[in-house]
């Protein structure tokens, strides 16, 4: 049996799998820190895109109600110039129809009906045949977006003559 001798200079071919062995993971290291570099890099941007878009959305939201107000606006003022009262009535048929279609709906209470803090505001309690907590009277409609209260209706509600409150316990 022979052995095989090692030269100097020569690599032993157990090393040279060694160094081979290191060199390969030193490029798979490579390319996978590459990989998570260019990863990075597109979360990034995708994160800068979102803002981007997110402010857009935001300062544009309202672009198609306000296109829809446009002709309310035209209608007013040819109004106004003609003072005629049906261009009037026209004009608050298209207000409704443009706020309609935003899901801006109206909080219009009636007599007798139940006060509910959530969606009115009590401007003044009085004396009445009516239940107490109940509407009398109503001296402004409210508004809601979808299920967000915009503005209270503002209301006149009743209470029993032997109530304390006042009208200054309702502010």
């Amino acid at each position: 049996m022979q052995e095989e001798t090692v030269q100097p200079g020569e690599a032993d071919p157990a090393e040279k799998s060694v160094e081979q062995q290191l060199a390969e993971a030193q490029a798979t290291i490579a390319q996978q820190r590459d990989t998570m570099l260019r990863a990075l890099a597109d979360a990034e941007n995708a994160r800068k895109r979102f803002q981007a878009d997110a402010a857009n959305a935001q300062k544009y939201a309202i672009e198609r109600f306000a296109e829809n107000l446009l002709p309310v606006m035209d209608s007013l003022e040819a109004a106004l110039q003609s003072r005629d009262m049906s261009g009037v009535e026209l004009t608050l048929r298209q207000l409704k129809s443009a706020l309609e279609k935003a899901a801006v709906r109206d909080i219009d209470p009636r007599p007798g009906e139940r006060f509910d803090p959530h969606r009115h505001q009590a401007m003044a309690a009085v004396e009445a045949k009516a239940d107490p907590n109940t509407i009398v009277a109503v001296m402004q409609k409210g508004y809601t977006l979808h299920d967000r209260v915009l503005r209270p209706a503002l209301v006149t509600v009743a209470k029993s003559p032997s109530d304390p409150i006042s009208d200054k316990d309702l502010d």
